[in-house]
C-alpha cells in the first residue's frame, strides 16, 4: 500500500511513522525541510510537493492546521494530481462545513473522501493509539479503517461526510469544560486546606471522576505521566485547544445549539493563550486559575 501522507507536524510525524513502522510504503511531505528530512530517517521518502507525493498514491492522509489550508490542499494538488481510484482521508481538525465541501467536491471527481479526525495527542499519535472518528460512506468505511490501523486503538464510524469533524468538535468542547472544571476544584481545595493528593484519592473514587481527573490531572504528582509532571510541555497545546473551541462556537451558533459552558470554556482559553501560554499544555489552565501566570 503507497500511503502520501502531507503534512508533519506535532501530529502527523508520529502519525506518519507508526505507518512506516507497519512496513507501508510512505511518501511524505511537508513545508518544514526538518520534518522531512526525520521521516527519510524513519524509511519514508520525502516529496518535494504534495502534488507529487500523491501522484501514485492508494491512500492520501492530509493532517494539517486548519480548514484553509486542507481547502487549498486538496483544490491545488490532491484532486488534480491523485489517481482516482486512491483513496482520500483527512485527519485534520476544521469545521464541518470545510469537511463536507472537500468531500463532495472529491465526489465530484470520482474519488472516495473521508473526514477522520483523532482525539489522543501527541503520546497517542507516536504510540498508534489514537481514536479516530470517521465521517464517510458506509460502503468505505471498511477500507478506511485498514488504512487507519497502523495508527489507532479505536476507529469509529461517526456518519456520513462531515460527522467526524462534528464528533470531534462535540467532544473537544466536553474535554475544555471537564478540564476547566477538574482545575477549579484543585483550586477550591487548596483554598480550603485539602491537600491536592488526598483530593485526587477522594474525587477519583467518587461521583466527581472524569478523564481529565484521573487519566490528565492537571496537579502535578497524582498522574505521573500526565503534562503537568513535565512543566506542561508537550501534549495538547492550550492554543490548540482554543481553536477547538472556536470551531465549536462557530458549530453552536450555526446550528442554533445552547452551549453557555462551552462559551465560557473558550473565553478562559482566550484569555490563557492572551497571556503568552498558548504552547504550554491546555491543563495550564489551572495555575491561571490559581494566579500563577
Amino acid at each position: 500500500m503507497r500511503i502520501a501522507f502531507i503534512g508533519l507536524g506535532n501530529m502527523g510525524s508520529g502519525m506518519a511513522a507508526n505507518q512506516a513502522k507497519a512496513g507501508r510504503d510512505i511518501v511524505a511531505f511537508d513545508l518544514s525541510r526538518e520534518a522531512l528530512a526525520r521521516a527519510a530517517e524513519q524509511g519514508m521518502t520525502p516529496a518535494a510537493s504534495a502534488s507529487e507525493a500523491v501522484k501514485d498514491a492508494n491512500v492520501v492522509i492530509t493532517m494539517l492546521p486548519a480548514g484553509d489550508h486542507v481547502r487549498g490542499v486538496y483544490a491545488e494538488a490532491i484532486l488534480p494530481n491523485a489517481p482516482k481510484d486512491a483513496l482520500l482521508i483527512d485527519c485534520s481538525t476544521i469545521d464541518v462545513d470545510s469537511a463536507r465541501t472537500v468531500n463532495r467536491d472529491a465526489a465530484m471527481q470520482g474519488f472516495r473522501a473521508a473526514d477522520a479526525p483523532v482525539s489522543g495527542g501527541t503520546a497517542a499519535a507516536s504510540g498508534g493509539t489514537l481514536t479516530f472518528m470517521v465521517g464517510c460512506r458506509e460502503q468505505d468505511f471498511a477500507e478506511i479503517e485498514e488504512a487507519l490501523k497502523p495508527m489507532a486503538k479505536a476507529i469509529i464510524h461517526a456518519g456520513d461526510s462531515g460527522a467526524g469533524q462534528a464528533a470531534k468538535i462535540c467532544n473537544n468542547m466536553l474535554l475544555g469544560i471537564s478540564m476547566i472544571a477538574t482545575s477549579e476544584a484543585f483550586a477550591l481545595a487548596e483554598g480550603l486546606g485539602l491537600d491536592a493528593q488526598k483530593f485526587f484519592d477522594i474525587a477519583s473514587k467518587a461521583s466527581g471522576q472524569n478523564w481529565s481527573l484521573t487519566s490528565y490531572c492537571p496537579w502535578p504528582g497524582p498522574v505521573p505521566a500526565a503534562p503537568s509532571n513535565r512543566d506542561y510541555e508537550g501534549g495538547f497545546a492550550a492554543a490548540m485547544m482554543l481553536k477547538d473551541l472556536k470551531l465549536a462556537q462557530e458549530a453552536a451558533d450555526t446550528s442554533g445549539a445552547p452551549t453557555p459552558l462551552g462559551g465560557a470554556a473558550e473565553a478562559l482559553y482566550a484569555e490563557l493563550v492572551a497571556q503568552g501560554h498558548g504552547h504550554k499544555d491546555f491543563s495550564f489552565i489551572l495555575q491561571m486559575l490559581r494566579g500563577q501566570t
